[in-house]
Formats: C-alpha cells, structure tokens, sequence
C-alpha cells in the first residue's frame, strides 16, 4: 500500500499539518544547524520540508520532485542525523544509489559537505573509477555508501560491500535507473539488505515500474508530492526554432552570438553528432567542450571540473549530463537535436533554473518532429514559444492545446510506523 500526503504537509502526526518554513522548525540537532548555515542553505526547500521530517521519524518516503529542488539535503540530513559514529560501526550504514558517475560523485561532495562539524566516512563506489582503491576504502570503514548500481552490484559479488548494518537505502531518480535497465542489481541490493530497513525513493515521475518497485520493497511508503502543477519550472523560459536539418549549426552559431550566454549545454542525440558539432563550434569558441558515454571516466571528471570552475563557456553533450549536474551557473540549455523522450528534456532543461535561478531553453524542431514538440508540451502542461531568427523562417510547428490540469489525488493520514531505535547525534 502506497500512502499519499499533500505538498508541503510534513508532520507525521495525523492530528497535524505544520508548515515548515525554516530549518529552525526542524527537529535537528546543532551541529547540523551550523553545517547548514555554513554551507549556505537558508530556508529549506518543498522536498526539504517535507521528507526531512518523516525520515527523522523512520519512514518509508517517496519523495516525487523535478530537479535542482534540494533533494540530495533532504535525504542526506536525515541520514547524517541518525549514524552511528566509526568507532561504533565500521560498515555501511547507508547506501545511497544513484543513475550515473556524475550523480555520485556530486552526491558524495554535498554528503560531506553536509557532515562538517562530525568526523563521517562516505565512500563513493562508481565505474571507471580505481576498484582497488573503493577496496581499500571499504576495508578502511565507511558510514555512507553512494554509488551507481552496476558498481555497487560488483562490490557485493566481490563480498567488499557488507550490508548487514544497513539501516537506510536511498534510490535517488528512481525513474532515472529504472529507464536505462538497472532493476535487477537494485532488487539484488535491496533483497541483501535488512527487511527492517528504511527505504527512501527519489524521482521526478512515478511512472508504473517506480509504483511497482515500490510496493515490492517499501512498507507503507508515505508519498510527498512537491512537484508543481506545471512541470517547467516558472524561472525557466523555454523557446523552439523551426530550422531545416542543414541549418542547425548555422542557426546555433548565430543564437549563440546572439544570447552571449554565462554558460550553456547544448544536447545531442549521438555520440557521433556531439562530436561532430563539438568539432565545428570549437573553432569559434576556445571555451568549448563536450562529453558523451565513450569518454574514458577520468576525461569527463575533467570537463565536468572545467565547466564548474568556469573554465568552460559550452559543452556539447548527449543525454549522459541530462542528469546529475548541479552547476548554477548554467544559463541556457539547447536541445540541438529534440528529444524523443519526454522526461528527457524535462532533465535536460532541469540543468538550468537551478535552486530559483532564472534560466533559458531552446529546442530546435526539424520538419517531421512536430509529434516530438506536441509531446513534450503535453508531458510539462505547458506550450514552448516560438522563436526566430533572420534567415530561419520554416512553417510553424502544430502544437497541442494546452492540456487540462490533472486532478491531485485525496490525501490520507495513517499513523506512522516508527523506528524501533532512534538514531541522532547531539
């Protein structure tokens, strides 16, 4: 049974509806409070405030939010809140699991960032990384675990991942791993876990194979739902040209010369188009970059660290920075070539408007690809407009009419279930 609460209503107790409006008015403890101040956060987030409070109190959440909402505090507080200190317990005692290398990466830097104030031990067990040192780590002793699910699936075949202490699993964009064929190494992970775990789930959409994990391997999860009425995030503009194949690089010349932008990624479908296009535009733009799956792991941490130092002005990427960037200083994302997949340029123009910043998208639509535009205008609620360019003038691109807006699902309060030993540092 999947148990259902309205946005932003976070106290588990039936008999009340506390708004959380601080992090104040979280039960959490000083050294949290300090690390939080420190690190910048000054009020939490929807997700924040309302998954912080039923994962204190021993939960089973599904959290549903789109990206650069703060997801990563709001599963990573309730943890750091609750571990066992290293010298009391050398093996994991959390796992968090994550789509790509990318993810967990950046996950691992805010779950330290997070820890300041408590000595805390976070392994970041991913591919293309150095096996025999995620080894040595573990032996070592670790507190948390973040990693990809084939890697950590590795690390448990290998018997390096001991999962006997684990009392939380995280599955961060669920939606995410389940898409790209990961559920047999989850189930595994989950199935060597303890039954009396607790389990908190991350994702933008609840598509049925997410309900269904769900059900199988969550008791009772309670489900906040902070995503908006409307999936595009309001600070986000979003544009679509209407251009010839053979005049998308021209035509993304000149929008570049035109929007001059702080920082922007622009998505291929391919491989091979990301370098092609890469190719064409570094010979204009010396801060230039790009990044696909074919890369070796060391080359796309160093791209990644460019653009966030800002050494980087654009990356031409496929879909595998859809996801897992966090760089506030993206401006604009344009989608070169359309995606065929709704939730994928949901996360693509997620990469922009990150945390309330303002940001811009542009999506270039061939002749033939209306169906593709209509689509993604249904999937936000939300219809693109139209932009030009001299020299760019193709016939307009049929969109759907906006659709209705979807019925929110009656809200139900059960008592919660309750941890039997709880956990928190003072």
């Amino acid at each position: 049974m999947i148990r259902y609460t309205e946005r932003m209503k976070t106290d588990v107790d039936d008999t009340k509806t506390t708004e959380i409006t601080s992090f104040d008015d979280l039960d959490l403890s000083s050294v949290m409070r300090r690390a939080l101040r420190d690190a910048g956060f000054e009020e939490p987030t929807p997700i924040q405030s309302s998954l912080i409070p039923a994962a204190l109190e021993g939960e089973d959440v599904i959290g549903q939010a789109r990206t650069g909402t703060g997801k990563t505090a709001a599963f990573g507080i309730p943890i750091l809140e609750q571990l066992d200190p290293l010298e009391e317990c050398r093996d994991p005692q959390a796992i968090i699991i994550v789509p790509t290398r990318e993810l967990a990466d950046q996950v691992g830097r805010e779950i330290v960032m997070l820890s300041k104030g408590v000595p805390t031990e976070v392994a970041v067990l991913a591919g293309g990384k150095d096996i025999k040192r995620q080894l040595r780590v573990l032996e070592n002793g670790v507190q948390i675990v973040v990693g990809t699910p084939g890697r950590l699936h590795d690390h448990l075949q290998r018997r390096s991942l001991r999962t006997d202490k684990v009392w939380c699993v995280v599955l961060d964009e669920a939606d995410r791993m389940l898409d790209i064929g990961f559920r047999p190494q989850i189930e595994r992970i989950l199935r060597r876990c303890s039954k009396d775990r607790q389990t908190l789930l991350l994702s933008a959409t609840l598509p049925p194979t997410v309900r269904k994990l769900a059900e199988s391997y969550m008791h009772h999860p309670l489900v906040v739902d902070c995503c908006d009425k409307d999936i595009a995030v309001d600070t986000i503009e979003q544009r679509y040209f209407t251009v010839p194949q053979n005049k998308k690089v021209e035509l993304i010349e000149q929008l570049l010369e035109r929007e001059d932008p702080e920082q922007a990624i622009i998505f291929c479908r391919t491989k091979r188009g990301t370098d092609r296009l890469y190719r064409q535009l570094s010979r204009t733009y010396n801060d230039c970059g790009s990044m696909h799956g074919d890369l070796a792991q060391r080359e796309r941490d160093r791209v990644l660290q460019q653009l966030r130092e800002r050494k980087l002005r654009i990356l031409v990427a496929t879909d595998v920075v859809g996801r897992g960037i966090d760089i506030s200083t993206i401006s604009h994302i344009i989608n070169f070539d359309v995606p065929q997949d709704c939730d994928d340029y949901v996360h693509r123009v997620g990469r922009t408007g990150r945390m309330g910043r303002e940001g811009i998208a542009f999506t270039f639509v061939v002749p033939g690809e209306g169906d593709f535009l209509t689509s993604i205008e249904q999937r936000i609620n939300k219809l693109l407009k139209r932009d030009h360019l001299d020299g760019f003038e193709e016939p307009e691109v049929k969109s759907a009419p906006k659709p209705d807006e979807p019925k929110r699902s009656p809200s139900k309060k059960l008592n919660p279930m309750h941890r039997k030993i709880t956990r928190r540092r003072r």
